[in-house]
């Protein structure tokens, strides 16, 4: 254990952390993302929500402020008449860390090939549906 460091932050996501430069994407899957399938380097959150997994994550890991938008959601697929609540959560979670303005959407297909080139895939057991978001590192600065 460490001081100042979540424990929902597991020794092999700490190091994939740091191990991450400027411009990698990071994978934060709900329970139903193909992840072992997807992803390059997959971490096991089972029993773990996003929202606190993002939370912890958030007080390491800086958003990109070189590009518009860092934080990527999949979209509700067509015809799919519904309406993510979890959405507003992680806006207020990543608003308590972060200066930002809004989501990026793409569509289902789009978001699996982004993860596939993503640095690492966190798999967690969160049930909430479209609870799937890609975070876009940026730099520590002083």
């Amino acid at each position: 254990m460490l001081k100042g460091i979540s424990p929902l932050i597991s020794p092999e996501l700490l190091k994939i952390l740091m191990e991450m430069g400027h411009g990698d994407d990071l994978v934060i899957a709900d329970g139903n993302f193909p992840s072992a399938s997807v992803g390059q380097r997959v971490v096991r959150a089972d029993g773990h929500g996003v929202p606190e997994l993002l939370d912890a994550i958030l007080t390491l890991f800086p958003l990109d402020t070189f590009v518009e938008r860092p934080v990527t959601l999949m979209s509700v697929v067509p015809g799919h008449d519904y309406q993510p609540t979890i959405w507003d959560e992680f806006r207020r979670i990543i608003q308590r860390h972060e200066t930002f303005s809004e989501f990026e959407f793409v569509d289902r297909f789009a978001f699996y090939e982004r993860a596939r080139t993503a640095y690492a895939v966190i798999a967690t057991g969160e049930m909430a549906l479209y609870a799937n978001l890609i975070l876009k590192k940026g730099v520590v600065q002083e």
